[in-house]
């Protein structure tokens, strides 16, 4: 445990997001405008976390325009509204950098099927199971096992 848990604590926020790298990910975010407040969404692919506590940040990417564009929101901040998991990633890497030299179709992150799912209340619950058919093949009966035959010395 960190020095500073205890302190920070009483600052962090109850439900925080579930999410990974390689994620597809609606970040829903609270803008001042003058007198007015909305909240505007910043769609992408989660490419790095980091830090802990309340300093932790992740770093989201999306292409407008042919344009890559990274914005890096602080999980705590109350100015992120919601995270939204739209799409589970199956990477295995902590950070993808590499995606940033890469264009077009190159930047897809295969999708991970098995696993948990996410429900909107941001709890988790297992997946669903596959139910398999028991195997219709016959099997095949071991072969009997070849006896030693005993040598007698003379």
């Amino acid at each position: 445990m960190r020095q500073l848990d205890w302190i920070e604590k009483e600052y962090r926020k109850k439900k925080l997001p579930r999410f990974d790298i390689g994620d597809s990910v609606d970040v829903h975010v609270k803008i001042i405008e003058g007198e007015r407040e909305r909240v505007q969404l910043f769609s992408g692919t989660v490419i790095a976390r980091r830090h802990q506590g309340l300093g932790e940040t992740f770093t989201v990417r999306r292409l407008v325009q042919g344009e890559g564009v990274e914005r890096v929101f602080p999980i705590q901040s109350p100015r992120v509204v919601k995270v939204e998991v739209q799409k589970r990633g199956k990477v295995r890497r902590a950070k993808l950098n590499y995606i940033r030299d890469r264009i077009g179709r190159a930047t897809r992150i295969e999708e991970r099927l098995s696993g948990r799912v996410q429900k909107d209340s941001n709890e988790l619950e297992p997946a669903p199971l596959k139910k398999v058919k028991s195997g219709t093949k016959k099997r095949r009966k071991a072969a009997p096992a070849k006896e030693k035959a005993e040598t007698t010395k003379e």
